[in-house]
């Protein structure tokens, strides 16, 4: 009873259960403490105002012919003042045709026929261009669209009537052209010094798949297995051969692999809060007031330019927080079972979170004794589609599907995987690569 009791207290906000599994209504409290900062636009913040253009593209005068008091005839008179109003909007959306003619002349002097060559890209006779290749690409993968929707909008907004399938082609010809970008970047994510990781489940096909991500501020790689664990990061890549620090959320397989590790520890705080709430544990509420005030030291340090804290701070809040396990494990005991019981007695949560801080107590301290290493993985906000595209809003980004030939149909997505780079700290993308990349995938942000 007390773990069915247990298993209903948890949500999203004491546990890392995403809030969309929360069974019932409750007021959100957020573990972020409120800041200083007044509401809207911080200083220094760029807005997007509309401004007049020096240079409009059309210019309708509207003159006046005739006195509205007197009716006297103004059309010789000049004006005294011109007002200016511009309307921004779009051009109607209208396809273009572009027919390419080779030609094939005969030489009088031996006879032999030579072809004019069609450009690159021009291989049958009537197909799709670039731009609108590279429309479907970025509704699909940017703004997440179903494959019908994306025929929808292309039909409706451009008067393209692309089939489904005609989309999937588009999407397995731009994971070809961008394969050597895909390359390009996990070997930077490789030489990174810090890494974020996750993993998160979804569903395709009615069947359990994980999307794992690993990225930096700049860079980001997305796959989809069926592991969770050490075959999907071996089939990745990165990890096998990574030798800086991973920040993860302390799924076993990750320590598997011989780089330092830190824990997100966001996923601590929720632990600690669902101890604290629910079971009146104050040694995790004291935790989590530790923790933060943990966090927020680091954060003055970074924002004065520091690298490290002063070794003998670091100690400090080490020992404060190893106090506080002390005083956990001296009111929640081991459980024992009755003598010649075998194999290993069954914990309670909190009695496992306590001994899990003290197994991995180091990896909870990496964010104190190096301030290159982040207290949490905001920087890819467990994978969530929507959190992935606003923490990408202002990079300029290459977004790659890869999809095993043959499997689109089944809707299989065994490897597929996302990229995005060339931010301005990123390695640099060759021209030629960066030309096509944007010829298919069809977005350029900045």
């Amino acid at each position: 009873m007390k773990d069915l009791q247990e298993r209903l207290a948890k949500d999203s906000h004491n546990s890392s259960l995403p809030p969309s599994s929360d069974r019932f209504a409750r007021q959100p409290k957020s573990l972020r403490k409120k800041s200083e900062k007044k509401t809207g636009g911080q200083e220094g913040h760029q807005g997007t105002t509309l401004r007049l253009s020096d240079a409009p593209d059309e210019v309708i005068e509207h003159r006046v012919t005739v006195c509205s008091s007197c009716q006297h005839d103004l059309r010789k008179v000049e004006a005294c003042v011109t007002l200016r109003r511009q309307v921004v909007d779009m051009p109607s959306p209208r396809l273009i045709v572009q027919e390419h003619r080779a030609e094939q002349k005969q030489c009088p002097r031996c006879q032999h026929i030579t072809l004019a060559a069609f450009p690159p890209g021009v291989a049958a006779p009537i197909q799709y261009g670039p731009l609108i290749g590279a429309v479907a690409v970025y509704l699909t993968h940017q703004q997440l669209l179903p494959l019908e929707r994306t025929c929808e909008v292309l039909r409706d907004l451009l008067g393209v009537q692309m089939s489904e399938a005609t989309v999937g082609e588009l999407i397995k010809r731009t994971a070809s052209e961008l394969a050597p970008v895909e390359h390009q970047i996990k070997e930077a994510l490789i030489e990174a010094a810090v890494l974020h990781q996750d993993e998160t489940g979804l569903s395709v096909a009615g069947k359990r798949y994980w999307e794992h991500v690993t990225s930096t501020a700049t860079l980001t790689q997305y796959h989809v297995d069926q592991s969770r664990g050490q075959d999907a990061l071996n089939a990745i890549g990165i990890l096998p051969v990574f030798k800086g620090i991973s920040i993860h959320d302390a799924w076993g397989s990750y320590f598997l692999y011989d780089c330092e590790h830190a824990l997100c520890l966001v996923h601590l705080l929720r632990d600690l809060v669902f101890q604290a709430e629910e079971q009146g544990a104050v040694w995790a509420a004291d935790l989590k007031e530790l923790l933060l005030s943990m966090k927020q030291a680091t954060q003055q340090a970074r924002a004065q330019g520091k690298r490290w804290l002063d070794p003998l701070e670091v100690l400090d809040w080490e020992l404060a927080l190893l106090r506080l396990l002390d005083e956990g494990d001296q009111v929640t005991p081991r459980a024992t079972g009755p003598p010649g019981t075998k194999g290993r007695i069954k914990q309670s949560a909190a009695r496992n979170l306590l001994d899990r801080l003290r197994k991995q107590q180091k990896a909870v301290f990496c964010f104190l004794e190096d301030l290159r290493v982040d207290f949490d993985n905001d920087v890819i906000a467990y994978c969530t589609p929507s959190a992935w595209l606003a923490s990408l809003l202002n990079l300029t980004f290459i977004l790659v599907m890869r999809v095993l030939a043959g499997r689109w149909e089944q809707h299989d997505p065994t490897a597929i995987s996302m990229v995005h780079g060339n931010a301005p700290s990123s390695p640099p993308i060759p021209d030629r690569l960066w030309r096509h990349s944007i010829g298919l995938s069809g977005f350029s942000g900045g």
